[in-house]
């Protein structure tokens, strides 16, 4: 199915939310206030790695209009925090490890009243030198930036016999060293919220993708009943994986704990840059062989991450890395291994990709490169060596049966830009054009041995409204529109007669983190579940109340229909008379787990999406500058649940990619980030997003899969640096290896593609 945003009014319907997103009426967690609310504030530290000799903070108690000062000493609980590792502190004690790691917090009753008490506060440092460098870090040598070291975590996978001697079978063997950069989230709303105190706990209103997790770390930091915490995360101005782990939970939790009134804090800009999460940057070396035919037989990589100072998701994007790096690829002998590293860094952590853009980025360089070396087209070297339905996974595991490979090769080369070698212009000497292509597999879910269960509760309230409720997150994703569109489709029914609740850990159940590509799939799959069990509830009691035989009813617009076979249908009972009369409102709930594989390989995974991407690209030779002109992606990933929703994290996804591949880089000098807003940190604007996008939505799966819809909220954005970079190489002739792509870099293989083919003299002045 080719998606458009031509198509017909019922299949792109407004989104639930997007009427109160668009007028301003819609609040962000970070926009809300309550009576009597303090402000607080964080004091960070400005050194990647000291040590701390001492603490004052008289100077800022004393200061008029501040109600609460806190360092380390006054939690009650662990002074630690971390999704899977609680390595983070919330207060520093003795050591800071990077610039932005939290010592203190203020409360006071202004936000310029709490700022100025934090500058007050005295803090004696004994300045050690950064270790930033991760091939460093893991020196023997090297100060340990943690009890255990240095090393956070390494993955390992091995497959065939030993790689060296496959190597020493190879006709041609490609080596190489990639590098990927920092990446910053970017989203629209800063890290932010509200922790409101009250006679039996804290309610905290905070943009988060999981708000259980979240009421876990705190009661733990806190010392208090996880049931006195009640997380409130939706509606959230954008995440992409950074909101994932804990930021200002903690420390508003703390102060409103401290001052019995409800503190918010909201991270300007330049806080949310220093201390807010990032894209891991990797040092990528791979090795990769194939004999004179072009049947692969070696590969070889080793994976460098540098997770900053603290792990938050660190290991498990390593782990994700690993199972990626042979792709939609069979290769006969294979040796992978990776480190995430402990540096004094900005902490690196989960970010849309979760490790899969980075290593695609190389892998399918190789593949481009290999097949120029055995001088056969990259897609015969695809072809031949691509995995088959019922092969196994990328790390040799069991997984669904799939021809996603295959479908998206297949369909990725039906795109106009790949038809042609895009002409150049005559009037625009300077500038080059070429096209290119690449491909990539994605897992959904969080993988073998980590827990991934989730959880629904569907009923009929007092309004007469069916209630589904889930603990996922809206993060502007447009999961309340899927969730509106999979309901009305299962039951017949409206829209108006559907109820939403998400976000609230006291009114929802347990559903797992809106994260991994995975809240799609879960809600399809808690519907489905639910759908008989309820149906069979409300219907029982129509037929006993009406005499209708429990047969011919079924749901749909509006309540209870009967429906006859001369096709005649008729309203039996409306939702809010079943309301009304029923003794007890129907309520079903369900509990199960994301699909996972068999196979005991840590984080592997069972169902996946594939992504083909095609990029046209125009070079200004005398800049160095590339303009993606054209952008068509190919996607199996399942039945299309919400059509927009789907277009919309495709295009999305893409535009983040050009970011990741062209300009987006949070450059670190000794522990610092050279950059603290938007005015040097680049992101695309409407200016850089391609004139000409087609998405290609590919539905069919294989017979007897009856998993569903896959998520695509990240494989848009997994295959796209690649097709940038075969695009380059087809316009100039030069690879790269380093993102972002460095105009200074390509300028100077452009304007000697540009002298070796000037044919109009335009060099030599002859045009003037």
């Amino acid at each position: 199915m080719r998606l458009t945003r031509a198509g017909s009014q019922n299949r792109w319907k407004a989104r639930r939310d997007g009427i109160q997103k668009v007028t301003g009426e819609l609040k962000y967690l970070s926009d809300m206030s309550f009576p009597n609310m303090l402000y607080g504030t964080v004091l960070r530290s400005e050194y990647a790695f000291a040590k701390i000799n001492s603490i004052d903070t008289s100077e800022a108690e004393k200061l008029p209009g501040v109600s609460a000062v806190l360092t380390s000493k006054d939690i009650p609980g662990l002074n630690g925090f971390g999704i899977v590792i609680q390595d983070q502190p919330v207060f520093c004690e003795d050591t800071v490890r990077y610039v932005g790691d939290a010592i203190a917090a203020v409360a006071a009753e202004t936000q310029e009243i709490a700022e100025k008490a934090a500058a007050l506060i005295k803090v004696e440092y004994t300045p050690l030198q950064p270790i930033t460098d991760p091939e460093v870090s893991l020196l023997a040598k090297t100060p340990k930036l943690h009890e255990n070291g240095n090393l956070l975590h390494n993955a390992f996978y091995k497959q065939g016999a030993d790689v060296e001697e496959a190597f020493a079978n190879c006709a041609c063997i490609v080596e190489e060293v990639y590098y990927t950069p920092r990446q910053m989230h970017a989203y629209m709303e800063t890290e932010g919220g509200v922790a409101v105190p009250h006679e039996d706990g804290l309610t905290i209103y905070a943009p988060t993708q999981h708000g259980f997790k979240d009421q876990l770390q705190l009661s733990r930091i806190l010392n208090m009943p996880e049931s006195d915490i009640r997380v409130i995360s939706s509606p959230i101005g954008g995440s992409f994986g950074g909101k994932d782990e804990l930021n200002i939970q903690p420390f508003i939790c703390l102060l409103a704990r401290a001052t019995g009134k409800p503190v918010k804090i909201h991270q300007s800009r330049r806080t949310s840059v220093k201390a807010g999460l990032k894209r891991h940057p990797m040092k990528i070396t791979m090795k990769t062989g194939a004999d004179k035919d072009g049947n692969l037989l070696a590969h070889k990589v080793r994976i460098l991450a540098d997770t900053g100072a603290y792990a938050t998701l660190g290991p498990a994007v390593l782990d994700f890395a690993v199972e990626h790096s042979t792709g939609p690829y069979r290769i006969k002998h294979v040796e992978v291994e990776g480190y995430s590293v402990y540096t004094n860094n900005g902490v690196a952590g989960e970010f849309r990709g979760f490790g899969g853009n980075q290593v695609t980025f190389a892998l399918e360089s190789q593949i481009e490169k290999l097949a120029e070396m055995l001088n056969i087209s990259s897609t015969a070297l695809r072809r031949k060596n691509l995995r088959k339905t019922a092969d196994p996974g990328p790390v040799n595991q069991q997984i669904v049966p799939t021809a996603g490979a295959e479908q998206v090769l297949d369909e990725i080369l039906k795109s106009p830009i790949l038809q042609d070698k895009p002409p150049n212009n005559e009037s625009q000497p300077f500038i080059l054009k070429g096209k290119g292509y690449s491909i990539t597999m994605h897992g959904g879910g969080l993988g073998y041995g980590r827990s991934d269960p989730s959880g629904a509760r569907l009923s009929l309230n007092e309004k007469g409204k069916l209630e589904i409720s889930f603990g996922f997150e809206e993060c502007g994703q447009g999961l309340l529109s899927t969730i509106e569109m999979i309901m009305t489709e299962s039951f017949a029914c409206s829209a108006d007669d559907v109820e939403i609740t998400i976000g609230d850990t006291a009114k929802v159940p347990h559903s797992g983190s809106s994260t991994a590509s995975r809240a799609t799939n879960m809600v399809w799959t808690g519907i489905n579940k639910m759908k008989g069990s309820w149906c069979d509830k409300v219907n029982s009691f129509v037929s006993q109340q009406s005499g209708v035989p429990l047969e011919v009813l079924k749901t749909g617009h509006g309540g209870i229909w009967e429906y006859q076979e001369n096709g005649n249908s008729a309203l039996v009972m409306t939702y809010k008379e079943v309301a009304d009369k029923i003794s007890e409102l129907p309520v079903v709930t369900a509990s199960y787990h994301f699909p996972t594989t068999p196979e005991s390989i840590d984080g592997g995974h069972f169902l996946y999406s594939f992504a083909g991407a095609a990029a046209e690209v125009e070079i200004d030779a005398l800049t160095g500058r590339v303009y993606v002109s054209k952008l068509d992606h190919a996607i199996a990933a399942g039945p299309v649940v919400n059509p927009m929703g789907y277009l919309g994290q495709i295009e999305g996804g893409g535009s983040m990619a050009l970011g990741f591949t062209l300009m987006e880089d949070a450059v670190m000098d000794n522990g610092r980030y050279m950059t603290e807003n938007f005015d040097s940190y680049l992101i695309p604007t409407i200016l850089d997003i391609p004139k000409s996008t087609n998405v290609s939505a590919i539905e069919e799966l294989e017979d007897g899969d009856e998993y569903g819809p896959r998520g695509v909220g990240e494989i848009g954005t997994v295959a796209v640096a690649p097709a940038i970079v075969a695009a380059i190489h087809d316009a100039t002739g030069h690879w790269v290896n380093k993102l972002p792509i460095c105009p200074e870099e390509i300028m100077e293989f452009a304007f000697t593609k540009i002298s070796k083919n000037d044919q109009n003299g335009w060099l030599g002045g002859d045009k003037g």
